[in-house]
């Protein structure tokens, strides 16, 4: 792999940190901005709701820049949202903060992603894509764990400072290892073939398919913490090592997900998505049993990641070479899971259903992932890419 994949791995890392740490810090944000947790989870949904939007749309602004320059611009602002977080204590000046940064780290993925495709072969693509992914396993392992615990300690302010400090070192990757040069006229991505390489139905399926496996994720990662200690009884302190054992299991995962993704997509998800299923349906019924929840979070964590280098490669290979909307749009469609996750969550927590009710959410949402799995594979596959060469025999099987 190109040194500037791992680069790519670094900066994502330091961006998920932000974008996973707060289901670490709600009840300390609860009580610091005097809200409810519902109300604090809503800044994750926030997040998402930024990273919705952003990444579509900055996918086409960007189309005819330098890449390093866009991801550059990207993790500036990205910085500074973090600067602005950590200085106000104003529930609604933090909400802003939250899109604002979501919405430029979502023009970061999609460039990056692109990117990552000009570098590596098309046999290779899932694997790097899981490298660069691996930044927000890496998240999850150590800055989700970490920003935790400066937030217990220190006030959740020094989790954004040290946020805003990591994307100062990516910056400093990106500038060194990203190609300066802007996309070769002839070669660039044109609107009108990035559109209408979005006519194609297993595309939409697989984008629903991404919505659905990340709600199933979210809806039970985003209130961790105070299900660990409310309903599990585990101490507070205690919280960011089981983070910190699901960031590990999300790691393996997606390493595992990166090795059969390329040449077996379809099967990958299949597997990963029914494991995701019946560990919900577990988690629902065991949480007194404190190791047996331990084990089973791990193990979301694997089979959730585990999936992801595979909602990638399926879109990367029905898209054809004008897949730059279409990675775009992917990811908001992992923005929309998040989204729906937290919110989903919350209705039935205020609803007075308990923590307990979010691990059978997770089993709808994962039942209706798997849906569109399956239905998928009775669609027949879209006529020609609209570079005019046609999908690929490899690229058939694969979707």
């Amino acid at each position: 792999m190109p040194i500037a994949v791992y680069v790519l791995g670094l900066s994502i890392f330091a961006q998920g940190t932000s974008e996973l740490m707060l289901a670490g810090l709600l009840p300390e944000l609860a009580a610091d901005l005097h809200v409810s947790i519902p109300q604090a989870g809503l800044l994750i949904s926030a997040f998402a709701a930024g990273m919705l939007v952003g990444a579509p749309v900055l996918a086409v602004l960007t189309l005819g820049w330098s890449r390093r320059t866009a991801l550059l611009v990207f993790l500036t602002i990205f910085a500074l949202t973090h600067v602005a977080g950590a200085l106000t204590t104003n529930y609604a000046v933090l909400l802003g903060t939250r899109i604002v940064g979501a919405f430029v780290y979502a023009g970061f993925w999609s460039v990056a992603a692109v990117t990552v495709m000009t570098l590596v072969r098309a046999d290779s693509r899932a694997r790097a894509m899981s490298v660069v992914t691996g930044g927000l396993t890496v998240a999850t392992i150590v800055g989700l764990p970490l920003g935790t615990v400066l937030g217990q300690h220190l006030g959740w302010q020094s989790a954004f400072w040290t946020v805003a400090g990591l994307c100062v070192l990516a910056m400093a990757g990106v500038l060194a290892t990203v190609p300066a040069g802007r996309p070769d006229p002839a070669q660039a991505p044109r609107l009108r073939d990035e559109f209408r390489a979005l006519g194609n139905t297993r595309l939409w399926l697989a984008f629903g398919t991404t919505a659905l496996v990340t709600a199933t994720i979210l809806v039970i990662f985003s209130y961790l913490a105070p299900l660990l200690t409310e309903t599990v009884g585990l101490s507070v302190e205690a919280v960011p090592g089981v983070l910190a054992l699901y960031g590990l299991g999300s790691f393996i995962g997606i390493n595992l997900g990166g090795r059969f993704a390329d040449a077996l997509p379809f099967r990958t998800l299949f597997i990963s998505i029914t494991g995701l299923i019946v560990l919900s349906a577990v988690l629902a019924l065991t949480t007194t049993d404190k190791v047996l929840t331990i084990g089973v979070i791990v193990l979301l964590g694997g089979f959730g990641f585990g999936a992801n280098p595979a909602l990638n490669a399926r879109v990367f290979s029905l898209a054809g070479d004008r897949s730059t909307l279409a990675t775009a749009t992917n990811f908001s469609a992992f923005n929309v899971g998040i989204t729906a996750g937290p919110w989903l969550g919350g209705l039935a927590i205020n609803a007075g259903a308990g923590y307990r009710a979010l691990g059978w959410i997770a089993v709808g949402t994962g039942l209706a992932a798997l849906a569109t799995v399956l239905f998928a594979a009775f669609v027949p596959v879209s006529s020609p890419d609209p570079a005019g060469r046609g999908v690929t025999d490899r690229s058939r099987r694969a979707a």
